[in-house]
């Protein structure tokens, strides 16, 4: 029951950390009294988290608010909001020609929207625009975090903010600040919480978990978190994302190795094949290194499961340049990838690198890297029709509502017939057949 009887939704495009950003707002309006809508004509206030990771993320948000505008011209009392990384990046521009956008809120202010919403209901007309302070890096303080209110198995836990490494196709850095590390107690006794409340996996978020503790004065690293967390009673499965190649250490490999909580699965992005493509990329290490990381990571967790992501037609990548990526996808076997083509975004570096690739060129290597991989990924799936694996049984399938859907240890989605008092249960399920998405099974006793 809502204490004024009005409804909220929440639009997210991008990485985890946006999802995280999308449930704290969430967490936030229902504290203020507010519902979820069933849908944008029903709502009261729509936030949309944005990304500016690429083009075609904003073009998104851009063509939602405006459809937004519409449901506000029947509904003029409705509150429309941008947060994000978008919101970060272009501040008031993106108010110009949008009247009807009341507030824009940068990626640090999360925790001020309570108090946006009630400037605007107070103030009819009124549009604030809160951004992240770009010249005052070292004073970057950590965003807020809202009580969780709501009813879930999994939770995303940040445990750093910002970004340090300067990738030349990121904005990350620009838009979410300096790298800071949150301290171990807070984020141990935001888990602690979400154990009680019922939670059973966590996700570690981070834009390089790797790195987590080097801005804290304590003597802390992410293998000591990761050692934290699998203490925690109630907590069942430890997963976490991104971490970069160059601080992936023999510390953290071990602790893979041996904490039982934690899931055999690392999203490891390498982004390109090429040392050439790397070195403009600014990714700090060679193809070499990153094929030393997976053979190590496979020798200490022989049942891993590698994940990455790709950029095709970076500026100056030459077709043999390309070939290296494919040669390395293929000796690799990923389990699967993101894969994309390189499209420009004006404030990072390589944005003004010479040598831009084709369109057709980008799209016809990205085509045949996407065939390449996923080829890859269904013959592994395959291979594992007929084992056993644990799965934590979080719903109902989307695919097929007779049959319940949840994930492997190793990230692969399994779905299988069976009764939804399994919901919220570690479950072992037999894979009958394998797919690009993951397999369908069936229930052992």
């Amino acid at each position: 029951m809502t204490t004024n009887g009005r409804g909220f939704m929440v639009f997210t495009w991008g990485c985890q950390m946006n999802e995280d950003d999308s449930e704290q707002i969430a967490n936030l309006l229902t504290q203020m009294g507010y519902a979820r809508a069933a849908s944008e004509d029903e709502a009261d206030i729509a936030v949309l988290v944005t990304c500016s990771v690429r083009e075609k993320p904003e073009e998104k948000a851009k063509s939602k608010l405006g459809k937004l505008r519409i449901a506000k011209e029947a509904n003029p009392d409705m509150i429309i909001g941008v947060c994000g990384c978008m919101a970060q990046k272009e501040g008031e521009k993106l108010r110009k020609g949008r009247p009807y956008l009341d507030f824009v809120v940068g990626t640090a202010n999360i925790f001020e929207i309570p108090d946006v919403i009630r400037q605007v209901e107070a103030e009819r007309g009124l549009r604030t625009a809160l951004t992240l302070p770009r010249s005052t890096d070292d004073a970057l303080v950590l965003p807020g975090r809202a009580e969780r209110t709501d009813i879930a198995l999994k939770s995303f836990v940040p445990v750093t903010y910002g970004c340090d490494n300067y990738c030349s196709y990121c904005v990350v850095p620009y838009v979410r600040g300096r790298e800071r590390s949150r301290p171990l107690a807070d984020i141990i006794a935001e888990i602690r919480d979400l154990a009680a409340k019922g939670r059973k996996e966590i996700t570690l978020l981070g834009q390089n978990v790797n790195s987590y503790g080097a801005t804290l004065s304590e003597r802390v690293d992410f293998a000591d978190l990761l050692a934290a967390v699998n203490d925690i009673d109630g907590i069942e499965r430890i997963r976490f994302t991104t971490s970069h190649p160059k601080d992936l250490s023999d510390k953290l490999i071990a602790a893979m190795r041996d904490l039982p909580k934690v899931c055999e699965h690392i999203h490891l992005p390498i982004q390109s094949g090429d040392d050439d493509v790397l070195r403009a990329m600014n990714r700090k290490y060679r193809s070499a290194h990153f094929r030393e990381l997976v053979a190590a990571l496979r020798s200490a967790v022989p049942d891993i499961s590698i994940t990455t992501d790709f950029i095709a037609g970076f500026p100056g990548e030459t077709d043999e340049q390309f070939e290296n990526t494919m040669t390395l996808v293929e000796d690799i076997r990923f389990d699967s990838a993101f894969m994309f083509a390189y499209n420009v975004i004006p404030i990072t570096a390589a944005a003004s690198i010479d040598g831009r690739v084709d369109k057709a060129v980008k799209s016809a290597r990205l085509g045949r890297l996407i065939e390449l991989q996923n080829a890859i990924t269904c013959e592994i799936n395959d291979s594992g029709v007929g084992r056993v694996f644990e799965v934590l049984v979080e719903g109902v399938s989307p695919r097929d509502p007779s049959r319940l859907t949840g994930l492997t240890r190793q990230g692969k989605t399994v779905n299988f017939p069976g009764d939804e008092s399994l919901i919220g249960q570690l479950a072992q399920v037999k894979a009958t057949e394998g797919h690009l998405y993951g397999f369908v099974g069936e229930l052992l006793d």
